[in-house]
């Protein structure tokens, strides 16, 4: 059975004194979680997160990491420097990285293939605008952004890997797709695994993100292809983000 994995992605958000406070509430809340929990905070806070979360049962990651191993890349994170600071996961392709920094699929495919090569798990995300969705391109576009992907590592790459669906138009807009919505990408997604290797498919972990609430978040995770979440603004709230944990049992 696949364990649920909920993940908060604090996004450029935190300042020392509030992550401080913030882990210090999760840590003490987490009695009655029985998912797999991840943080990802920003970069300068990797050092301090990582010293709180020691010996705890809350995993670090990191937002993004360079496809490069190492060289002249002026800002840029390596693989291993994440590894230094004992990252377990690393997003690779969200939205966000996609739209703002212009981050195309090969390069996306570069990064994941980057983060394996040093141990670290990375989080693919994958999903479409509102505009491809009202074009009905929702299938084909999610398909032609893990196909990058598998075409650049192989599929047994995603035994080492977890996936996370999140449609762009219900990323902190409030908007979130229905359970069935949701459901119907993530099964489509495990199809196109299982056509290549029915064990990976099946083993395969895939979040959902996109305005997951309490409210919502047992609807969601309750559907068959969805094994927890990618959570973006409730993961800055304590008591929100272990609700969505627990909702995750």
């Amino acid at each position: 059975m696949r364990k649920k994995l909920v993940a908060g992605n604090w996004k450029m958000n935190g300042a020392r004194e509030g992550n401080a406070a913030l882990l210090a509430a999760l840590l003490g809340g987490l009695d009655g979680c029985h998912c797999e929990i991840a943080v990802c905070p920003p970069f300068p806070y990797l050092s301090q997160v990582a010293s709180l979360l020691a010996d705890s049962g809350i995993a670090l990651g990191a937002q993004t990491l360079s496809e490069h191993a190492v060289g002249a890349y002026t800002g840029e994170v390596s693989g291993a420097m994440l590894v230094e600071f004992g990252c377990r996961y690393v997003l690779v392709g969200h939205s966000e990285r996609r739209a703002l920094f212009a981050e195309g699929d090969a390069q996306i495919a570069a990064k994941f293939a980057s983060a394996q090569a040093v141990g670290l798990m990375p989080v693919l995300c994958l999903g479409e605008t509102l505009a491809q969705r009202e074009c009905g391109e929702t299938f084909s576009v999610v398909a032609a952004q893990l196909a990058a992907v598998l075409d650049r590592v192989g599929v047994k790459a995603l035994a080492s890997a977890v996936v996370a669906y999140e449609p762009v138009w219900a990323i902190g807009t409030g908007l979130t797709a229905t359970p069935g919505q949701a459901q119907e990408v993530h099964a489509a997604i495990r199809s196109q695994v299982a056509a290549l290797d029915c064990d990976v498919a099946s083993g395969l972990r895939i979040l959902y993100g996109g305005s997951v609430k309490a409210q919502n978040a047992a609807e969601l995770f309750g559907q068959a292809d969805i094994d927890g979440g990618l959570i973006g603004g409730a993961a800055l709230v304590a008591e929100d983000f272990l609700a969505i944990c627990r909702a995750a049992n």
